[in-house]
């Protein structure tokens, strides 16, 4: 087929997926491939503001806190700077005073959720959780517990000598509220092997998510870019969480993140551009028809891209993060943290809203007024995405030349 053939077809595929039609992976893989940039990220726009008609102005954010509980991990991922190996003088674990602590400061700095993120710790099983879930739960009911994923529940059950479903119910009825997509990085079985060998298979990750889903433990869904994956694997990685969302409807987003190269085995040999990134972002609210939220990433990918993410299909920009360092400054960091995301979600012409963990908007920040803003830091890359822009509605999208 010829690329006028092609360029035409292309722009039939999107124009269904744009109105709410379903798209098949191949026809994913292809938009994924070959769709023009920009023709991509306007039907992922259409096919967002369809789904959000009435809010589509709205762009969420959370407060949480990434609570670490041991950096202790038998599983060592390639990709991975955090873990050491148990025995060494480098692993070390919080105890739960400490737990608790960092629980109170999150409450104090308006945070609402707690992740608790570690390694796979040679000795802590189903009962080590119970208790630790137990006890945030009994100090402060008013924080949800969404942490953990499928290997952490694969790993904690083999500790126990327990199936994955007694692990979920236990973890669950002790106070887990909802499980973060932890560990899914890739989930076709080469990409996999390549990086994290001693995991779980993507198919029993998924399975594992999806006992959770049927036992009312509700998750998000995640994918780690650029560590040496193919095009197809990408989007394979979405058609095998499309199925299994079609049979549970557990998934309430999809975040895809970019491998970061500094201090861990792969050593930045590959990595995924911000191109690369956007593409997957829009490709995902074309093809996740069934999968609510897709969340954009400032963290990791940098600000302007999280900007430009929310124009290419992405409704959340996911966490104000209270870091470690948050507290010894009285809360100052955080709350630049929170009025630079504020910012950067304004100048991307939508109107921050602070969300719940099951997405319900707590706040609204209606009014720019009650802002700190400075009003000569505009994005300016709003305006590619949209035709005329929001940012600068002077600027026009020029159409490329079929």
């Amino acid at each position: 087929m010829g690329s006028m053939g092609q360029s035409a077809e292309l722009l039939t595929v999107l124009d269904r997926a744009a109105e709410g039609g379903r798209i098949s992976h191949e026809e994913a893989l292809e938009l994924y491939r070959s769709a023009p940039l920009h023709a991509l990220g306007r039907a992922a726009d259409a096919a967002r503001r369809r789904r959000y008609a009435g809010t589509e102005h709205i762009a969420t954010y959370i407060i949480e806190r990434n609570i670490n509980y041991t950096n202790a991990c038998v599983t060592a991922c390639k990709f991975c700077a955090f873990y050491a190996a148990p025995k060494s003088e480098k692993a070390w674990t919080r105890d739960l005073d400490d737990i608790l602590r960092r629980c109170a400061e999150t409450v104090e700095l308006g945070g609402t959720q707690i992740m608790f993120q570690g390694g796979h710790h040679p000795d802590f099983g189903v009962e080590y959780y119970e208790r630790h879930f137990a006890a945030i739960k009994r100090e402060f009911p008013q924080l949800v517990i969404h942490s953990l994923g499928a290997s952490e529940v694969e790993h904690m059950a083999r500790i126990s000598g327990v199936s994955a479903q007694e692990a979920i119910s236990r973890i669950h009825a002790a106070g887990l509220d909802s499980f973060a997509g932890a560990g899914a990085e890739l989930l076709p079985a080469r990409a996999r092997q390549a990086i994290a060998p001693l995991k779980e298979s993507g198919e029993r990750w998924l399975e594992i998510m999806e006992t959770a889903h049927r036992l009312g433990v509700e998750s998000t869904s995640t994918m780690l870019m650029g560590t040496g994956e193919t095009n197809a694997e990408r989007v394979e990685h979405l058609r095998m969480i499309r199925d299994t969302q079609d049979r549970t409807g557990g998934f309430r987003a999809f975040i895809p993140y970019t491998y970061q190269p500094e201090n861990n085995h792969l050593k930045g040999q590959t990595q995924a551009t911000l191109f690369e990134y956007l593409r997957i972002i829009a490709v995902a609210r074309l093809f996740l028809d069934n999968v609510a939220h897709i969340q954009g990433s400032w963290l990791t990918t940098g600000k302007e891209v999280g900007q430009l993410s929310l124009h290419y299909g992405a409704d959340d920009l996911g966490s104000v993060m209270l870091e470690e360092n948050v507290v010894s400054s009285a809360g100052a960091r955080h709350r630049s943290n929170r009025l630079e995301l504020l910012h950067l979600i304004r100048a991307a012409g939508r109107v921050p809203a602070q969300r719940a963990t099951t997405y319900e908007h707590l706040v609204v920040h209606e009014d720019p007024a009650n802002d700190p803003v400075d009003d000569r830091v505009v994005s300016h890359l709003s305006s590619t995405a949209i035709e005329g822009g929001t940012a600068h509605p002077e600027l026009h999208v020029i159409q490329p030349a079929l």
